[in-house]
């Protein structure tokens, strides 16, 4: 049960009428004394589906699970609640990664591995021993792993997702925070690796998503533990800060400690693991782990949304990454906007951007390290921010989505879309052509004030697609959304903006994203926080060739899917290519 969807109160309670259980005097579904929403019977429950189609609100979901797995929960919240399904396996002198939708007990599984939580086997009603944890685990790897929780031997360290909240439970500077936990002695090279020289002697509530998140890796990997967990690193970080935290993790793997990390951006996640494991079922119901695969395959089985090993399909389809580069035939010539030469200064901070031109049709994807100019250079296109010098012609109206959202909105889901729409979006044509596809129809309900990262970010990119525009500028819509929600969100971006005859400029630092969507790219390049240079939009081979070259890192595609591959550093492929000139891969 979804609670924050029930609403008894606006329903003529249907799955409470309709339910075949009820109907013949069993009480499968009641309601519950305190407000007055549906409880459901699990051992009654027949699993006919009939409550999930007559619930105006999506608020059920009932799934028949294999029954073999009712004989592997590790942890169950309550009734109606999510529960979860075997566990991963951390390695020694490895990197183990943790793939899967947001909302499959990710974070609850790192919580339970690193000893902050004691599973229940589903027993949630009573308190679980931890010599009945031990028994159930007899056998396994993990059965020491846990006699080390329990007899309080276990030393990890977790890097939290929720960074921004750092400042919240410490008060002092960076270098206080790390000079507390620097059991390793390794916070100055960390500090090197991490770039966070200019942090140190700031306030920690100063400091940007970013420089909290890179802070908050170097005090994981500076304690003395046997096991680092890592959850979701590469959040606010650009390119260059994403492989640098990469390095730290790996390096830890070198000395022979046991890493995990939970990771969306694939790219990254392929660069830095050894293994990993697939985490699939229903966000916010259940979710099912699966058997240790290597990289390759995978993230390979993730995108096919197949497991063979076990014969079980998680998706109903397989995603590919085919060249997406339009042919001219799709990006027709005509300009929608076009800049002269245009500069911006301010009083640390100077911008130069080439002249360019944005072409019905296309989709230009806009990289580089942060604190270039990107987002100053959207608001310049956006008519937020004028330009010192230069002119912008922009004879289209243009519907911009920022990079930080507010939940300051105080209504439901519904009403912003109506707000962006400028009518009521349901049985609408826009609910078929936009909201569908975004998957965001049962969040109609929900307030904007209680939005996960993930939810926001799409009801976002769904209001600005809604409004009235020729060209639409989204200043990284992936951040905060899972694997593959950022591969469906581009996907839908790149269709929506051809069969519209319409325009997009994508700022992102998900390159798998990037190159799955544009058609041309324009790069940022200089000194962050001091000047930043833009090209012209370019074709997405040469731009992609000039920014890899910059990372110093060389691309390969996978020959099953398509996506791309970074090369192991000084491997064969990396050294041919990086000989050759060519970082990025050549169309097949």
């Amino acid at each position: 049960m979804d609670y924050e969807l029930c609403q008894p109160r606006k329903c003529g309670l249907e799955c409470i009428v309709y339910c075949p259980v009820n109907k013949t005097g069993g009480q499968c579904i009641v309601q519950r004394e305190d407000d007055g929403k549906a409880l459901i019977s699990e051992d009654l429950c027949t699993g006919c589906g009939i409550c999930i189609k007559k619930c105006p609100f999506d608020a059920i979901v009932i799934v028949n699970l294999a029954k073999e797995l009712t004989e592997e929960k590790i942890h169950q919240y309550g009734v109606n609640s999510f529960r979860f399904y075997r566990l991963p396996t951390p390695k020694k002198g490895a990197v183990v990664g943790l793939v899967g939708r947001n909302g499959m007990g990710k974070s609850t599984i790192v919580n339970v591995l690193s000893g902050s939580m004691k599973p229940n086997l589903g027993k949630y009603e009573g308190e679980t021993s931890w010599d009945e944890v031990l028994k159930y685990f007899q056998g396994t790897e993990l059965k020491l792993h846990f006699e080390k929780i329990a007899t309080g031997k276990m030393r990890a360290s977790i890097k939290p997702q929720l960074v921004y909240m750092i400042p919240k439970a410490f008060k002092g500077t960076p270098k206080e925070l790390l000079k507390k936990y620097d059991e390793r002695k390794v916070s100055d090279s960390l500090i090197d690796q991490l770039g966070l020289q200019n942090t140190l002697d700031r306030d920690l509530a100063a400091l940007s998503g970013g420089e909290l998140q890179r802070l908050a890796v170097a005090v994981a990997a500076a304690k003395d533990a046997d096991y680092y967990f890592f959850d979701e690193p590469s959040s606010y970080n650009d390119v260059y800060q994403r492989l640098a935290v990469a390095k730290v993790m790996k390096g830890l793997a070198e000395e022979g400690k046991s890493v995990m990390v939970v990771e969306h951006d694939m790219t990254l996640l392929d660069y830095l693991s050894d293994y990993v494991h697939i985490i699939y079922g229903e966000p916010g119901a259940y979710g099912i782990v699966s058997t240790l695969q290597n990289t390759k395959v995978g993230i390979n089985s993730f995108l096919e949304g197949f497991l063979p090993a076990e014969n079980v399909r998680f998706r109903e389809k397989a995603f590919r990454f085919d060249v997406s580069t339009a042919e001219d035939s799709i990006v027709e010539d005509v300009a929608v906007a076009s800049y002269s030469d245009i500069s911006k200064k301010f009083p640390a901070f100077n911008l130069q951007v080439a002249a360019g031109k944005i072409r019905r049709g296309e989709v230009i994807g806009i990289v580089g390290a942060n604190a270039l100019g990107k987002t100053t250079f959207m608001r310049m296109l956006a008519g937020v921010d004028k330009p010192d010098s230069g002119t912008i012609d922009v004879g289209a109206k243009i519907s911009y989505k920022p990079q930080y959202l507010s939940q300051e909105y105080d209504g439901d889901v519904r009403s912003l879309l109506y707000t962006a729409y400028q009518a009521p979006v349901e049985n609408s044509p826009v609910e078929e052509q936009i909201i569908f596809p975004m998957g965001i129809k049962k969040l109609y309900e929900k307030s904007v004030r209680n939005l996960s990262g993930g939810e926001l970010q799409k009801v976002a990119v769904t209001a600005s697609l809604l409004r009235q525009a020729d060209i639409y500028a989204l200043d990284e819509p992936s951040a905060f959304l899972d694997a593959e929600d950022r591969i469906a969100v581009a996907k839908f971006l790149q269709r929506f903006v051809r069969a519209q005859g319409k325009s997009a400029i994508i700022i992102d630092h998900d390159m798998q994203l990037i190159d799955l969507v544009a058609d041309t790219l324009v790069i940022f390049e200089g000194k962050p926080g001091l000047s930043g240079q833009a090209t012209a939009p370019m074709r997405k081979e040469d731009g992609m060739n000039r920014f890899l070259k910059a990372l110093a890192v060389t691309y390969r595609r996978d020959e099953t899917t398509g996506r791309p591959r970074v090369n192991k550093e000084g491997g064969r492929l990396d050294r041919e290519q990086k000989d050759a000139g060519n970082y990025y891969y050549t169309r097949q």
